[in-house]
């Protein structure tokens, strides 16, 4: 095992994510000799629709000047890598139910604004995209306890009974379950119960979290960072299902 820290660096496009997504990843530093840090937090990005610009992505050509994308996302990505020369990076952004369908052009991007700044450096491969699906809030209804421990009374009889990555508007839906929800106050304590194994229990749903959680995993295993070797077994890695758009970084 190693005795250095593998650092995990995150460019959010959410309030609540740049104030407690690294809580999210609490099971993981608790097994790893590892830390997640919010570096940045950007606008969130809809997919390219220039058809010069299209065309440039398709064919791997570079503009002759730095793309917004690639001073917003790619530029800083690069100056904390090199910075931390064992870290890798995330772009978590949500996937709201009105942009899934275009979910392969909003992934890809993400990917060019780190690939046109991170290759040629050959550190492509140490940054990924990730989506929380369809917003944080989904995971929160696969917890029940979780919820109804921050807000002292049932505000959920009982877990979702199907996959959370297919409510719709779970943050509306939460807002009109409990009254006076807090995206911000609330949203920091119930990640700091949320149980990520239960939340990935079942091995046909959360497809889009158990990418992100996979990567990480496989990171730290090839950096030799783990410490807990149940970790490798957590989540349903080796049997569930994973978001084909992201999984395959």
């Amino acid at each position: 095992m190693t005795s250095d820290i593998c650092r995990f660096l995150l460019v959010v496009t959410g309030k609540g994510e740049e104030e407690f997504l690294p809580d999210l990843f609490r099971v993981i530093m608790a097994r790893a000799c590892c830390t997640f840090r919010v570096i940045r937090r950007i606008g969130q990005r809809n997919p390219v629709t220039s058809s010069k610009r299209l065309a440039e992505m398709a064919g791997g050509r570079r503009t002759p000047d730095m793309t917004k994308d690639e001073q917003d996302i790619g530029l800083p990505v690069l100056g904390y890598l090199r910075r931390y020369p064992g870290s890798y990076a995330m772009v978590v952004d949500d996937l709201e139910s009105d942009r899934r369908p275009n979910a392969d052009a909003v992934f890809a991007r993400y990917r060019t604004a780190l690939d046109e700044t991170l290759i040629p450096s050959g550190l492509q491969r140490r940054a990924a995209v990730f989506f929380l699906v369809n917003m944080l809030e989904a995971y929160y209804f696969a917890d029940h306890r979780a919820v109804n421990g921050v807000a002292g009374t049932e505000v959920l009889s009982a877990d979702h009974p199907s996959d959370v990555e297919q409510i719709r508007n779970p943050k509306a839906d939460l807002k009109r379950l409990w009254k006076g929800f807090s995206e911000i106050r609330h949203g920091k304590q119930i990640v700091k119960r949320l149980d990520l194994e239960h939340v990935l229990s079942r091995p046909e749903e959360c497809c889009w979290l158990r990418a992100m959680f996979a990567w990480c995993v496989a990171k730290l295993a090839k950096s030799n960072a783990i410490h807990d070797p149940l970790l490798n077994d957590a989540f349903c890695l080796a049997d569930g299902c994973q978001a084909s758009v992201t999984s395959g970084q």
